[in-house]
């Protein structure tokens, strides 16, 4: 499953340490293999990669410096490959992208342009458990590093294609442009599990994302208000990586108190809910049955998820795997950081969320309004897709 890593900016506790642990961890810094500045035949090499690594018992962050000895680019990718069984989990100054032991970090727009002799720097951090060996395979745009100088492109070269934003063979694919009253009908249902207070739920023809028609819901705050639209797919069968892109608006920022706005009923915790919402003013997961959240309530967790923005149309997405208890998120194309879950228990991220490790099972989707407290919001639900291929935005 290919995880899109967010682009963060460098945080402290990257560089700070605490005394213990910089006692028990290893400073490595490791230039490309091959990477001299010539060969035998006097060629010059493409690139020159300095990776160094500051690694723990069960995680490591690395700088990554590449210098470019061949022609200008206007954008560069830098590939390598781990040999090790590390995860790259968050990234700064690069969007990183990792799938299984491929690693890609591409440039972004103030950082592209890398003249002759030019280098730029970026960072990662990550998981390991077993080993964890520096990579040695680095490539810029296709050359490698310590290669026979061939000239690389000037822009990065075209790789596996993001997922397309057509449903495909999804099982559940909407616009909603099929409802033709102002309730929600056939194939969207009106539920209000547990109970029912003043929130409500509408076919909208004055805003959509496409089309001419969206589903709207007018959500309340309170305990035992809750107003949500079914589909009546039956989702038991999308596996084994199930994937979820709907396009969602909203108007009010989402408040400190628990809300949520898709609810995933879930045959492993007996019907009982996977719940996207959020808490503290940023995205969340909640699971019905022990509440657990991810990530978890800290300052330190919930700065690694994000708000959701208001007053326009956002991409959301979501992965689910229903072999291990993993899950990824995207807001746009960027992953959510704090909203990943791969298996390795990773403070303030996923610890709370493994202690169960019963994959999910979902078998419907509802989308709507569940207030725990305070909080009203208004919220538009447009191209909403579920399936087994990864769906793009």
């Amino acid at each position: 499953m290919r995880a899109l890593l967010a682009r963060l900016p460098r945080r402290p506790w990257t560089a700070v340490l605490t005394a213990a642990v910089l006692s028990a961890s290893a400073l490595t810094v490791l230039p490309a293999s091959g990477a001299e500045t010539g060969t035998e035949t006097g060629a010059e090499t493409g690139c020159r990669v300095d990776y160094t690594v500051n690694k723990w018992a069960d995680g490591y962050t690395a700088q990554v410096k590449v210098t470019n000895l061949g022609p200008a680019l206007d954008s560069w990718r830098l590939t390598w490959t781990y040999t090790g069984d590390q995860r790259v989990t968050s990234a700064w100054n690069a969007t990183v992208t990792q799938t299984g032991a491929s690693v890609v970090a591409d440039s972004l727009g103030w950082n592209g342009a890398l003249p002759t002799g030019g280098a730029a720097e970026f960072g990662l951090q990550g998981t390991w458990r077993s080993a964890d060996p520096a990579p040695s395979d680095f490539a810029l745009n296709g050359v490698p590093c310590g290669g026979d100088g061939t000239t690389p492109p000037t822009t990065p070269p075209p790789t596996t294609p993001p997922p397309s934003e057509d449903c495909g063979d999804a099982a559940l694919c909407s616009d909603f442009e099929d409802q033709t009253g102002s309730a929600p009908s056939g194939a969207w249902r009106f539920t209000a599990p547990d109970c029912q207070g003043t929130g409500t739920a509408a076919v909208d023809t004055a805003v959509a994302h496409s089309g001419s028609r969206s589903l709207r819901i007018d959500g309340r705050a309170g305990y035992c208000n809750h107003a949500f639209v079914a589909s009546t797919a039956d989702l038991s069968s999308v596996g084994p990586v199930m994937y979820v892109r709907m396009w969602v608006r909203h108007t009010t920022a989402l408040p400190s108190a628990h809300v949520t706005f898709v609810s995933l009923p879930d045959s492993s915790q007996n019907g009982r809910s996977l719940r996207v919402g959020g808490q503290n003013g940023a995205l969340q997961w909640n699971r019905e049955s022990d509440d657990a959240t991810l990530p978890e309530q800290s300052p330190a967790g919930v700065a690694l998820s994000r708000p959701l923005p208001t007053g326009s149309w956002q991409c959301l997405r979501f992965a689910i795997d229903t072999t291990a208890p993993g899950l990824d998120t995207w807001l746009g194309d960027e992953q959510v950081p704090g909203l990943h879950a791969d298996g390795v228990p990773t403070q303030d991220v996923d610890r709370q969320w493994l202690a169960r490790t019963t994959p999910p099972r979902p078998t419907a989707l509802r989308l709507g309004w569940e207030s725990y407290g305070t909080g009203d919001d208004t919220l538009w639900f447009d191209d909403v897709a579920v399936g087994s291929d990864p769906i793009g935005c």
